[in-house]
Parts: C-alpha cells; sequence; structure tokens
C-alpha cells in the first residue's frame, strides 16, 4: 500500500494547475475579505478568517482528489487497480491519505500569508498545532471526495464537489461567522463537517483545546464518509 500512497502522492503533484489555484484562490480570498474596510476587532477578525481560509482550502483541496478519481475511472485505472491484491479498503486509504499530504501547501501558504502579510501573532506551538489539526481534521472531506469520484462522472463529479465546498464554505461559517447568518441555519451550520473542522483551529488560535462536541461531529462524519467512499468503491466494480 505504501508505494500506491507515494505513487498517487507524485501524480498530484505533477499537476501544476492544481498546485497554483488550490493554493492560490484561498489565499486571494482571504487577503481580500481581512483587508476590505477595517474598524472593530480586525486582529482577531484576520486570526479567525486566517483559519477559516485555510479550512476552506484544505477542504477544496481534499475534495478535489474525487475528480481525479474520477477520470481514472473513465481511463480504466481503476479496473487495472482491481486485479492487484489491494483490498477495496485499503484502496480507499492509500487514495486518502496521498489527497491528505496534497492538503498541506493550502494551508502552509494561508498561514504564511496570515503571518507575513497579515501579521498575525501566535506562540510557536500554536502554529504547529493548528497545521497538525487543519491537515489531520481534512480526512473526512477526503472521503466524501473519493465517494463522489467512484460513484459519480468526472463531469457529475465535478458539480457535486463545488456544490458541496460553496455549501460548506458559507453554512460552516468559513467565510464569515456564524452569527452573520439567520439563527435557524446558524443551528444548522454547528453540526456541519466544515464549521467543527474549522474550530479545530479557532480552539488553538484561542490557546485551548478543542471541545468534545467538536471531536465528537467530527468523528461521526469521518465514519459516514468513510463508509461512503468504500461502498461507492464497491459499487464501481460493478458499473465500470
Amino acid at each position: 500500500m505504501f508505494r500506491y500512497i507515494v505513487l498517487e502522492i507524485r501524480r498530484t503533484l505533477r499537476d501544476g494547475a492544481f498546485l497554483v489555484f488550490g493554493t492560490g484562490m484561498p489565499v486571494m480570498m482571504y487577503l481580500i475579505f481581512t483587508n476590505i474596510g477595517g474598524g472593530g476587532d480586525v486582529d482577531g477578525w484576520k486570526t479567525a478568517s486566517m483559519v477559516g481560509m485555510a479550512a476552506y482550502g484544505a477542504l477544496g483541496s481534499a475534495m478535489s482528489i474525487g475528480t481525479g478519481v474520477a477520470s481514472d475511472k473513465s481511463l480504466g485505472w481503476l479496473q487495472q487497480l482491481r486485479v492487484t491484491p489491494l483490498s477495496p479498503t485499503h484502496a480507499v486509504i492509500g487514495r486518502a491519505i496521498s489527497g491528505s499530504v496534497t492538503v498541506l501547501p493550502t494551508i502552509l501558504t494561508v498561514l504564511l500569508a496570515g503571518g507575513l502579510v497579515n501579521g498575525v501573532r501566535m506562540a510557536a506551538w500554536q502554529w504547529a498545532v493548528l497545521v497538525l489539526l487543519l491537515w489531520a481534521g481534512a480526512l473526512p472531506f477526503t472521503l466524501l471526495g473519493l465517494g463522489n469520484g467512484y460513484r459519480l462522472t468526472p463531469q457529475g463529479t465535478g458539480v457535486v464537489n463545488v456544490a458541496c465546498l460553496m455549501g460548506f464554505g458559507v453554512v460552516g461559517g468559513l467565510w464569515f461567522p456564524l452569527e452573520l447568518l439567520p439563527e435557524w441555519l446558524r443551528s444548522v451550520g454547528r453540526f456541519t463537517p466544515a464549521n467543527r473542522f474549522a474550530d479545530l483551529g479557532w480552539a488553538t488560535t484561542e490557546g485551548h483545546a478543542p471541545g468534545a462536541a467538536t471531536l465528537g461531529v467530527l468523528c461521526a462524519w469521518l465514519l459516514l464518509f468513510g463508509s461512503y467512499a468504500v461502498i461507492s468503491y464497491r459499487r464501481s466494480a460493478r458499473t465500470v
């Protein structure tokens, strides 16, 4: 499985457009959102938005792996994979791990923009923990992207991934604080995986550990999306 993971990482990192646009868009949005207007707790907003945009970029990079999987399916790569000794669970885990690695450049780029351009200041341990938590916390979205890729066509995967990304970004409070949303939508947003994912980072910037509710909600989404990815992989064997 290790060789399979390395192979997938190399294939993804060869895509220059993915790296440029995948990391550039969240940075541009972060700098625009935090440098328009002013007043109020500007420093607090720059820190909170940095975490939200790093989470949003990580989410987008994680889910985009599904588009590549859908293309692989149409090219017959998944058929070749199934004649190897790799089990369905190991195939999904291997692709999820390789996808999680490619999330790192997006997270690091947004955090660098926060520290170097917007002057966000935190203790060294907070920066390190922030990177680790955002990296590990992106795994559920990688599995969701994989599930979409195994189940849908390349075009369908792209559309569904964009819809999920936009929905998670807005309802999950990654673009703007949840407090700006209507009360009913705010209640829904707190149970979305995107909001709990970003809360890993917000808790770190505030100097404390994430709450049990955050971890519980994320674990539930991880199980749900993981099951979806494995079932979709097995189902694709009957349709390819």
